[in-house]
């Protein structure tokens, strides 16, 4: 590891989400051998609330060393505590970050709602992936290297960076599968200029566009297993389904979203909220 390596930034808050999240992000911080720098967002408020903040925010941060020591004894992770918005934060740092790591919901979450708007804006507008990690989950050491790395592709350009995060996470975890799911139907064959009313054929193309997406992948990553498969339908359900056992579910965004949600297409956004796992949303 070189100084010049962009940390993996873990957001906390206090809440079991964030403690989830850390957990998540020492490890992937120590299985990539990147550094980690742990942040906690201070309120905008009143002066005489910001000196109670600062010390709760001091406290916090201290506990969450203690953690990742425990965790990953080799990291020296370093803290820092902003005074900003949450999400404003955590997208100004994403510009030097190699991965933003947040709970799905923080304290101030409500818990008829699956995924905070801090996590929401911050997957919407990050400058590099955002992994949202399900909280809430008992206090158990996981097995790091179960399940599979699923990504969710279109049959373009925007699925490179995609391919290039899922095939490099799935590379950093031994014995690892790569599952590449692609979702089809009549309408989008037409679109792409393949076949409008022959559905084998239409299914046959989607499995070549599928082949030739992976093809450059599987030669620069040869130890990664990789399944392919091609989906007739919205890849939304299959990827929601697969998060529950997968060891990160991969999606992607347009870049440039503004505001809640306009950086997430419909299947980012459906698997984003209904994932029983962690997702990371990568820029595309």
């Amino acid at each position: 590891m070189t100084g010049t390596e962009l940390p993996v930034i873990a957001a906390v808050d206090g809440s079991t989400h964030s403690r989830d999240a850390l957990d998540w992000a020492a490890r992937e911080a120590s299985g990539r051998g990147l550094p980690l720098m742990i942040v906690h967002v201070r309120l905008l408020t009143r002066r005489t609330a910001q000196e109670a903040q600062q010390h709760e925010a001091e406290d916090l941060l201290a506990r969450s060393v203690r953690r990742v020591n425990r965790i990953a004894p080799q990291l020296r992770p370093t803290t820092l505590a902003p005074l900003d918005f949450p999400s404003a934060a955590l997208v100004s740092l994403s510009r030097d970050a190699s991965l933003v790591v947040v709970g799905s919901r923080g304290l101030g979450g409500f818990r008829s709602l699956m995924l905070g708007s801090n996590s929401l804006a911050t997957a919407s507008m990050a400058k590099c992936p955002v992994v949202v990690v399900n909280g809430g989950q008992p206090d158990e050491e996981p097995d790091e290297d179960a399940g599979d790395v699923v990504a969710g592709v279109a049959a373009d350009e925007s699925s490179e960076a995609v391919l290039e995060f899922a095939f490099e996470t799935a590379a950093a975890r031994p014995g690892a599968r790569l599952r590449v799911v692609h979702g089809w139907t009549m309408f989008s064959s037409m679109l792409a200029g393949g076949p409008v009313f022959d559905r084998d054929a239409a299914a046959d193309s989607a499995e070549r566009s599928l082949a030739e997406l992976t093809a450059g992948w599987r030669e620069k990553y040869p130890q990664v297993e990789v399944m392919k498969e091609p989906v007739n339908g919205s890849a939304s359900r299959t990827l929601v389904t697969a998060s529950a056992t997968a060891a990160l579910t991969v999606i992607g965004r347009r870049k440039g979203g503004e505001s809640l949600g306009l950086g997430l297409s419909t299947v980012a956004q459906t698997t984003l909220t209904h994932a029983l796992g962690p997702v990371a949303v990568v820029p595309c």
